[in-house]
Formats: structure tokens, C-alpha cells, sequence
């Protein structure tokens, strides 16, 4: 578990815990997704398949609660056939953005998966990526990416691979 510190500068937010996600929680994920769904930063995703992948997620838990934020990750072996993982669902609430909570769940599941013996994590997004190259990420590996989550990007959504060596 590890604690959101927010940067000078930005917001005060109660402090939130980041920990593994619970199965009761599949559904606070699924509401919280909601927004990005409909922004076309996220793919729409039953409230099942939360459900289901439970626990693939880390989440951050506010003071008073409530979630403020998530990220799934999945381990995968690279084009290579190497340890990697790949990021997804990445999200915090609007009411708690630029408040450190999408560091400290960043900063959790890079951890996590060190932890694990990944040797790479690969994320693709349709954002700026700004927190992503600020912890590391680079823009590009699509080659080395995981060959099953490469096939399944949508060329079309614009999203682009960042790829961060861990260890």
C-alpha cells in the first residue's frame, strides 16, 4: 500500500491508498471508467468483465472512501518472448486529478510488477502521455510489444505504444 503525495503545485486531495482491488469493488471501477468510456480514452467494457478481471487492478482508495482512481495491469511475454506486462484501464476521477494519485498508482504497479520479474511495461494511450514519460515511459516498442495485445489496438482510436524498462 502506498500513499498519493501531491506535487507543489497541484491540488490538495485527501490522501489516497493505493492497494489491490476487491471484488466488491468491481463496480465502483466500472463507474469511475465511465467518463473515459464516453471521452473514447477507454474501451467500453461490460460491468462483467470488471468483475471478472478484478484482479488484474490496483486501486486508489480516498480518504473518505471513495475510489479516485485505477489501473489494470496483465503480465505478457514480449515479441521476444521475455517477461513483460502491459497497462490498462487507466483512470482518476475528475474531482481528484493532478492531485499525485495517477503517480501513486503509477509508481504501485511498476513496482508490482518489478516485483514479479517483468523486464518491460507497455501501455498505449490517445492522451498527451505526460505522466507516463514522466515516470520513465518512451514513446515506441510496438515491435517488441506483447504480439497478442499489439493485434488487438485499434489503429483507428490513434492511440500511441510507450514501453518503460524496469530493474
Amino acid at each position: 500500500m502506498t500513499a498519493a503525495t501531491p506535487r507543489p503545485g497541484f491540488r490538495s486531495e485527501p490522501v489516497a491508498v493505493v492497494r489491490a482491488a476487491y471484488l466488491s469493488d468491481a463496480g465502483a471501477v466500472h463507474r469511475l471508467s465511465a467518463p473515459f468510456v464516453r471521452q473514447g480514452a477507454l474501451r467500453d467494457r461490460p460491468a462483467s468483465r470488471y468483475a471478472r478481471d478484478v484482479a488484474d487492478f490496483l486501486v486508489a482508495e480516498a480518504a473518505h472512501g471513495d475510489l479516485a482512481g485505477c489501473v489494470a495491469w496483465r503480465r505478457r511475454p514480449d515479441a521476444r518472448g521475455r517477461a513483460a506486462a502491459v497497462l490498462y484501464n487507466f483512470c482518476v476521477a475528475a474531482g481528484s486529478q493532478r492531485c499525485g494519485i495517477g503517480s501513486a498508482l503509477l509508481r504501485a504497479v511498476l513496482a508490482e510488477a518489478a516485483a514479479q520479474g517483468v523486464s518491460r511495461v507497455f501501455t498505449a494511450t490517445k492522451g498527451s502521455g505526460l505522466l507516463f514519460l514522466r515516470h520513465g515511459f518512451t514513446v515506441g516498442g510496438e515491435a517488441e510489444a506483447p504480439p497478442e495485445w499489439r493485434a488487438r489496438l485499434d489503429p483507428a482510436r490513434g492511440s500511441r505504444v510507450l514501453v518503460r524498462a524496469l530493474g
